[in-house]
């Protein structure tokens, strides 16, 4: 057998300590399937004397992960500290650059510096692995990396985010207030005291770009994604959503057009007999259409201790096999620039919600402002608030008995729907702000 695979382990969060205690307790196993031993030498965090339920006097610690990448005494170093930048970054860089293999579960690293950090693994000769940056414990990475090499991938598309799925499923399941689900979210462990990364959708957009680069061979390019979360969504739009045969997801969708690569993160109208519409509470799920698989979904734990660690871990063991990808699928040389595509009609239409003054000749005029755009319109269907529940649908005290207006639109574009509602809003009929959310016929 080999020599041992020495690992240096940066960070001591949940998903650390996951890794450390699998790691010391599937030793044995581990280097039967790897075919060498995998030893944690060295470790460092921010605190040394914070109890963590596991003897740490067994490995070397440092105080710098700076220090720790630099090492001789390890091979590997895998960054589980976090953040796009500060100790995670510097520590990563260095490691590369010292010719160490790096394992990392850190999105927000990759979707801000991944051309380069690979870019840097690729010179060094080294492997940058980063299983766990997307879907947890979902090997989307490897196979889209790998499985599917032959594939002409068109489109990827998934729920990244299980803080907002479970708020989503609960207020369909019980039919609580988006403040009510957070606060469950927040009392479980499924949020965070500021939830905002993940409820205004930029954990996904991170996720996201790290997918798109993979899928379409072109650089990592988060900035270009558009990103809206899921904090306007009231009962009355999961409730017109059920009466339409839908379900309200927060999408991340990746597609190559004939001119250029769109990415977007926003809430979804998708059917109920889809497979994405059946992803419950905090599970992930990635949906890929290639030219020769046609379409996948793989399904999951999206985060989480264990179901992260072992994706970091599964990273790990490829390293020990002697197992080198090319850590974006192809070299970084080869990937093409991000080119943003243009503008153009979504084939699924729009739902679009409106609180408007309950008075003659409204509909007509908001009609009238649709026609303008050239939107043509499926439906519309005038609704009371039914969930009092929900402050947000509620109906206002201050005003003559508003009512919500929900239109579903044929194919048409983003612009000329804003464009409508901004004319709508001019001529005073909008009494809140309004809702569109787009309908993807999957």
């Amino acid at each position: 057998m080999s020599d041992p695979l020495k690992l240096g382990l940066a960070g001591l969060g949940t998903v650390g300590i996951s890794a450390l205690q699998r790691l010391l307790a599937k030793e044995n196993t581990l280097a039967v399937k790897a075919g060498r031993t995998i030893k944690v030498k060295a470790i460092t965090a921010r605190s040394r004397n914070k109890d963590r339920g596991v003897d740490l006097s067994q490995f070397q610690w440092f105080d710098d992960p700076v220090a720790m990448a630099k090492s001789p005494d390890i091979d590997v170093f895998v960054e589980l500290i976090g953040g796009d930048s500060g100790p995670a970054e510097e520590a990563v860089r260095t490691a590369l650059m010292a010719g160490k293999h790096v394992v990392t579960a850190n999105k927000a690293l990759l979707a801000k510096h991944g051309n380069e950090l690979a870019r840097l693994a690729e010179e060094n000769n080294v492997s940058l692995n980063f299983e766990a940056a997307v879907a947890g414990g979902i090997p989307v990475i490897k196979s889209m990396r790998e499985s599917l090499a032959s594939n002409e991938i068109s489109r990827v598309y998934g729920i990244l985010n299980g803080t907002c799925n479970y708020i989503l499923t609960k207020m369909e399941d019980e039919g609580l207030s988006f403040d009510a689900c957070l606060s469950e979210a927040q009392r479980l462990g499924y949020a965070e005291a500021d939830p905002t990364f993940d409820i205004e959708g930029y954990d996904t957009a991170h996720k996201l770009a790290i997918l798109t680069s993979i899928a379409f061979g072109s650089e990592i390019e988060a900035n270009s994604i558009f990103v809206e979360g899921i904090t306007s969504i009231t009962q009355t739009d999961i409730s017109a959503a059920d009466d339409l045969g839908f379900r309200i997801k927060l999408l991340g969708v990746a597609m190559k057009t004939d001119t250029g690569i769109e990415q977007r993160v926003h809430p979804t109208m998708v059917p109920k007999e889809s497979a994405i519409a059946q992803i419950s509470d905090v599970t992930n799920a990635v949906a890929i259409e290639g030219d020769a698989v046609g379409s996948i979904t793989l399904s999951g734990p999206g985060a989480g201790g264990d179901a992260t660690a072992s994706a970091v871990i599964a990273d790990i063991v490829d390293i020990a096999r002697g197992l080198q990808i090319i850590p974006l699928g192809r070299a970084t040389e080869a990937l093409e620039p991000y080119e943003r595509a243009r503008m153009r009609a979504h084939e699924g239409g729009y739902y679009i919600r409106l609180r408007v003054t309950d008075k003659p000749g409204v509909f007509a005029s908001i009609a009238k402002r649709m026609a303008e755009q050239a939107i043509s319109l499926e439906s519309i269907v005038q609704k009371k608030p039914r969930h009092k529940s929900d402050p947000k649908s509620a109906v206002s005290a201050n005003r003559d008995m508003p009512q919500d207006l929900v239109l579903i639109t044929y194919m048409t574009t983003e612009k000329a729907v804003r464009a409508a509602i901004e004319a709508i809003e001019k001529d005073g009929h909008i009494v809140a702000p309004p809702q569109v959310i787009r309908i993807e016929r999957l």
